[in-house]
């Protein structure tokens, strides 16, 4: 494709909704819905968990193109195990939406590459069952984005500075993995790793180095960071609630904010361009 590389998996999307026999559903206008938590202990178990499992790890392996859906699919894969009627409904909830975007896909385009620049967030206590964070970032290599995960944090965290501060350490790790990386590949960033969170007391203890009783359930976390910080590695910034990209992977989100952001991680239709041989296509089975 002139301009960049679309990657998609519309063949795929097609099978997972054969597979469900929802051909002919109704789209959806988003993947999860935004007055509803999933929880294992409400609902009646679901008659076939057999074909939720599977319709769950296909959607996993979805998400490998489709970052739109990440934090929706790992919301459902948390209830592989004893899925109830309420966590079917939420999976077909994702299969409307990929219905009504079934040619949507990953668009990377040439961009200028000078370091990499993430995104951060955490939703406190937004796990039903066990009160544990959701936590999402996503790593942008110039203009693409190269890294994402929407993933349930493995401890309880005492506060939201808490959970927000393990997300800023997941990502510097992530970061400085993918700067290592691109150095072996001979082609090494003069500049230092950016990393928005949207929390100012995360942000304060990054560069703090006075530690804080509060601090004492994280403080691997807070050395791990300040050193990265201090070096010059990393620079932890703040970023606006309303450009918060990564509200994306940590919770659902109304229509307009939804197709704003997933405008920003470049998930889109097909360009005009890419009709006919010019297309580089990726149909995954």
């Amino acid at each position: 494709m002139r301009g960049g590389l679309f990657l998609s998996q519309s063949t795929y999307v097609g099978e997972i909704i054969a597979r469900a026999g929802m051909a002919s559903c109704k789209p959806s206008a988003t993947p999860v819905d935004t007055k509803q938590k999933l929880s294992t202990s409400v609902g009646t178990l679901y008659e076939d968990p057999t074909l939720y499992r599977s319709l769950a790890r296909a959607l996993q392996y979805l998400t490998f193109s489709r970052p739109d859906i990440s934090y929706a699919v790992q919301h459902v894969c948390l209830h592989m195990h004893a899925p109830c009627i309420n966590h079917m409904l939420a999976l077909k909830c994702i299969l409307r939406y990929i219905q009504g975007t079934l040619h949507y896909g990953l668009h990377l385009h040439p961009s200028l590459i000078e370091k990499l620049v993430s995104y951060t967030n955490a939703d406190w206590g937004g796990c039903l069952d066990t009160r544990r964070p959701t936590s999402g970032y996503c790593v942008f290599l110039g203009d693409n984005i190269i890294s994402w995960s929407s993933k349930r944090q493995p401890t309880l965290s005492r506060s939201s500075v808490e959970a927000e501060y393990r997300g800023v350490a997941n990502v510097v790790s992530e970061s400085c993995w993918l700067h290592n990386l691109l150095l072996e590949l001979r082609f090494p960033l003069s500049q230092a790793n950016l990393v928005y969170c949207e929390d100012v007391s995360a942000i304060y203890l990054s560069g703090n180095p006075i530690q804080h009783q509060r601090t004492k359930h994280i403080e691997m976390d807070i050395h791990f960071v300040r050193e990265k910080v201090a070096r010059g590695q990393a620079r932890v910034l703040h970023v606006p609630s309303r450009h918060q990209i990564t509200d994306i992977f940590t919770k659902g989100l109304p229509h307009v904010l939804f197709d704003d952001f997933r405008t920003s991680l470049s998930v889109r239709e097909p360009p005009a361009s890419t009709a006919g041989c010019d297309r580089i296509k990726h149909s995954c089975h």
